[in-house]
């Protein structure tokens, strides 16, 4: 099993920033993907953005240009930089990490969360 431990995430204020930090354990033999996705209450989980472990990463449209992602494969660890947060960031966070274990078993497992919150 691979499991994923999240930090980094508290109360800030809208236009500050925040780091958040995931970090995967357990029996790794290639992380192929690494992700940050988001729930706020009512809505449905959604991707924030995504890093291959060849560092192609991709982000919604919502995150453009103020999230950056970036990854330590040798640390198995992904972070998240928010810059100029928003109110309408508030979410709980989860990593979700995508590859193969055990070989050649695959795995898909995610964080427990985080919760961002941005006050205005």
């Amino acid at each position: 099993q691979v499991q994923l431990v999240e930090s980094g995430g508290g109360l800030v204020q809208a236009g500050g920033s925040l780091r958040l930090s995931c970090a995967a354990s357990g029996r790794i033999f290639r992380i192929n993907v690494m992700g940050w996705y988001r729930q706020a209450p009512g809505k449905q989980r959604e991707l924030v953005a995504g890093i291959t472990n060849g560092g192609i990463s991709n982000y919604a449209d919502s995150v453009k240009a103020r999230f950056t992602i970036s990854r330590d494969n040798a640390k198995n660890t992904v972070y998240l930089q928010m810059n100029n947060v928003k109110p309408e960031d508030t979410a709980v966070y989860y990593c979700n990490a995508v590859g193969v274990g055990s070989y050649p078993q695959y795995f898909d497992s995610w964080g427990q969360g985080t919760q961002v919150t941005v006050s205005s």
